[in-house]
């Protein structure tokens, strides 16, 4: 099992910043990636960015430029550093861990609430 513990979210100004972080505990895969989704209402939910614990980044394209990933691997903490926010990024945020060691394991963050007011 693996918890994850999502903290950061709020309300913010157009053109403002927030940071996300995710923390992850538990049995921790020796290569795994974590990531952050979103799902704002009546939309599916969708990948903003994900790391594996070898630095590896995947961004969405609407996000690139503007946010930046990273991730502590001696913390398990993953973080979305969000800049330039726009009201269109209003979403809940969830973060997701995955590894395949001895099987697929697939875990999700409670979301945290990020508004853009324009």
């Amino acid at each position: 099992q693996v918890q994850l513990v999502e903290s950061g979210g709020g309300l913010v100004q157009a053109g403002g910043s927030l940071r996300l972080s995710c923390a992850a505990s538990g049995s921790i895969g020796s290569i795994n990636r974590m990531g952050w989704y979103r799902q704002a209402p009546g939309s599916q939910r969708e990948m903003v960015a994900t790391i594996t614990n070898g630095g590896n980044t995947d961004y969405a394209d609407s996000v690139k430029g503007r946010f930046t990933i990273s991730r502590d691997n001696a913390k398990n903490t993953a973080y979305l550093q969000m800049n330039s926010l726009k009201p269109e990024d209003t979403a809940v945020y969830y973060c997701r861990y995955v590894d395949r060691v001895l099987g697929w394991h697939d875990y999700w963050g409670q979301g945290t609430q990020v508004t853009v007011s324009s």
